[in-house]
């Protein structure tokens, strides 16, 4: 069973803003940085704020949770919250080997920070993905008391 749809979007929102905050606080605490993807993206779209970060809450909130469940899911071993790790593992890989690059941040982050950036980016994928998972579960209601 897969889950629900709106199970998932509310999963993206609350995973979206939780690596946001991450990006936005945790982030500079270990590699000494700013981790902005907002102004990443927006660099590759013409050095617009506004348009990279509509694109990180669109790909956050409705895209990446669409795939996770109605493309992965099924596909993906584990209860919801390890299929959940995993997409976020997955999309983390993405990041360090396409978009990266392609954002002037350098395969594998390189330069951004290199490792330091590299483990920051995992911890904030991971709990992407981790919340992404729990939230979203697996199509079944859950019972409350």
């Amino acid at each position: 069973m897969k889950p629900q749809f709106t199970k998932t979007l509310t999963g993206g929102v609350v995973a979206t803003i939780a690596m946001t905050m991450m990006m936005m606080f945790v982030a500079p605490m270990m590699t000494g940085m700013p981790m902005d993807i907002a102004a990443m993206i927006g660099a590759m779209l013409g050095n617009s704020y506004a348009l990279g970060m509509l694109m990180h809450i669109m790909l956050g909130v409705v895209v990446f949770p669409l795939v996770y469940t109605f493309v992965l899911f099924d596909k993906l071993p584990g209860s919801p919250l390890i299929k959940g790790v995993l997409w976020g593992l997955i999309l983390w890989v993405m990041a360090a080997v396409i978009v990266m690059p392609m954002a002037g941040g350098g395969f594998l982050m390189s330069n951004i920070g290199g490792m330091v950036a590299l483990a920051a980016s995992a911890m904030g994928h991971i709990v992407y993905g981790s919340l992404l998972g729990a939230i979203a579960g697996n199509g079944e209601e859950t019972a409350t008391a």
